[in-house]
């Protein structure tokens, strides 16, 4: 239980970076930010293999962020993790800054690809897992895509590729928040039935709450006994998680919180 707690308190400390980070960057994107909190906490403080102060080792677990724009929420995580100092997040998309609003390979260690090129992830996880088979090596390939992404027919070549290479290696997260920039993911192009769709594709698929961090853990658990298949968690999440006039407004996608939004907000976090 102990375990637990901490991993919530991780998430909410998180969440709170998140409106810190935009709030000072006065730009940015908070809503699924927010959203994937718990998945981000879960990845690096349960589930992946990785050493902060040797970020670049060979067989470590590897994570791609393919919606890149959600980058607050993994600078907020690697630096509760170690990677960098905590004060740092506060350089976030300034000039100079390593915390840019994509993720980028060449100016901060522990990112694995540049992202945020939406469509694109999928198909940098594809190749790390298919390299790490070829070497016979034992890490992992995380890679978080939104749902949004899955518009795109480059997402479902990538996803028939790694059925063709049985890549038991290659993890997919679906950030299923339902929203996308220009609205409802099933008015803009529907996805339903996602599960189905990608079990048609060869994958082992499950549903998860992806706010839920019990649910997370049991989620990772129970999929990484899977073989032969590559694996999708399909997280449903709320968008604006924790901060109760963001959770499931489109319009925070990539709004800034004024400076009285921010207290409100931070005020709520730390009364949960």
């Amino acid at each position: 239980m102990k375990e637990l707690n901490n991993l919530k308190q991780i998430s909410n400390n998180i969440r709170k970076d998140i409106i810190k980070m935009v709030s000072e960057a006065r730009s940015g994107h908070p809503a699924g930010a927010l959203g994937m909190a718990d998945i981000f906490t879960v990845l690096y403080f349960n589930i992946m293999n990785y050493d902060p102060k040797k970020p670049f080792w060979e067989d470590r677990d590897r994570l791609i962020l393919s919606n890149g724009h959600i980058c607050a929420v993994r600078y907020a995580a690697m630096a509760r993790a170690g990677f960098f100092p905590i004060k740092e997040m506060l350089t976030f998309r300034k000039f100079n800054s390593r915390l840019q609003g994509h993720p980028s390979l060449k100016d901060l260690p522990g990112v694995d690809a540049s992202s945020g090129s939406l469509g694109q992830g999928l198909s940098i996880a594809v190749g790390m897992a298919l390299a790490a088979k070829l070497d016979k090596k034992d890490y992992k390939i995380y890679c978080v895509i939104s749902d949004g992404e899955l518009d795109e027919g480059s997402t479902w070549e990538a996803i028939n590729a790694a059925n063709k290479w049985k890549l038991d290696n290659l993890i997919m997260i679906i950030d299923r928040n339902n929203i996308q920039i220009s609205g409802k993911t099933e008015n803009v192009w529907p996805l339903e039935p996602l599960k189905k769709k990608l079990e048609a594709f060869n994958w082992e698929a499950i549903k998860i709450d992806g706010n839920n961090i019990e649910s997370i853990i049991a989620g990772f658990e129970r999929i990484k006994h899977f073989t032969n298949k590559p694996k999708v968690i399909i997280a449903n999440t709320i968008p604006g998680k924790g901060v109760s006039f963001m959770e499931n407004d489109s319009s925070w996608h990539g709004k800034v919180p004024s400076h009285a939004e921010t207290q409100i907000a931070l005020k709520e976090l730390e009364n949960d």
